[in-house]
This record gives structure tokens, C-alpha cells and sequence, in this order.
């Protein structure tokens, strides 16, 4: 798994409204939290996305951008995120490639990504790993705090 201090690995997804998105669309401008996720539509999935969502506000105060990542397809994205009001990109990660690159796929990307949130400065380093299966809220908080002592430093 990518660690702190680690170079975060660029990509180009798809998201769930069929864009091209990429890491390092990003760099220089402003940071990313990335959110790894198992399932669409899954309780603890939906918690954890509704809770980006409820804090968005606080997250763009502190300069944030909010993408989420899962094998999902981008239309199970799209209804996904239009169902829970979402307000941010999922992006579809059919072949587990970015999964692999920040070491979040399990057995090879055959089962759904590990639930983990990486925040990534503007330079495009990793300042801030979260993991936890089933606390949702903890990925939440701790990218906010991330956050904003980004924003401090």
C-alpha cells in the first residue's frame, strides 16, 4: 500500500457521467482526498459516500476535492451517486489498475478494493492514510483534519 510521504500514483479514470478524470488534473491546484470503496449501494459504502457528502462544504473550505474509486461499473456509479445526491466523481475501475497502483486490490482484483482514503497535498504526495473496514466515519473525519492542517502548514 502507498504510505505517507509516498508520491501518489497518477491515473486516468472514467467516472460514473462517462468523463476522463486524472490525478494530475489536480496537481498544483488543489487537494485530493481518494477514497478507495468495496460496493455501490452497500451500507457501509453508502455511509462513508453520504458522509463526503454531507461535509463537502467544509471540505472545499479547506480546498479539497472529493474523487471515489471502486470496480464498480460508471453507470452502477452514475446511479449511485444521482440516487444519494452525491456532488463528486466515482470513478470506474474495471480492471482493478488504479487499485493495484496504490495497493488497495485484493487477491490480484478479483474481490472489491480495500476501503482506505489516501489525502493527497497539492504536489501530489500522499500526506494522509485512513484505513478501517467498517468505521466510514473515521475515513471522513480524518481527511478532513488532513485537511485542513494542509491548509495550516
Amino acid at each position: 500500500m502507498i504510505q505517507v510521504g509516498e508520491r501518489a500514483p497518477d491515473f486516468v479514470g472514467v467516472t460514473g457521467e462517462g468523463k476522463r478524470l486524472a490525478l494530475g488534473d489536480f496537481r498544483g491546484k488543489q487537494p485530493v482526498v481518494l477514497y478507495f470503496y468495496p460496493k455501490d449501494n452497500t451500507r457501509v459504502c453508502t455511509k462513508e459516500a453520504c458522509g463526503f457528502r454531507d461535509q463537502a462544504g467544509e471540505i472545499a473550505t479547506a480546498g479539497g476535492v472529493v474523487i471515489g474509486v471502486n470496480m464498480d461499473t460508471p453507470e452502477a456509479h452514475q446511479r449511485f451517486s444521482a440516487g444519494h445526491g452525491l456532488g463528486f466523481p466515482l470513478i470506474s475501475d474495471r480492471d482493478a489498475t488504479i487499485c493495484k497502483a496504490y495497493g488497495v486490490a485484493r487477491l490480484g482484483g478479483w474481490l472489491p478494493p480495500k476501503r482506505v482514503t489516501f489525502v493527497i497535498d497539492r504536489g501530489g504526495v500522499v500526506r494522509r492514510v485512513i484505513t478501517g473496514e467498517l468505521r466510514a466515519d473515521t475515513h471522513v473525519d480524518g481527511a478532513l483534519e488532513a485537511l485542513r492542517e494542509l491548509g495550516s502548514a
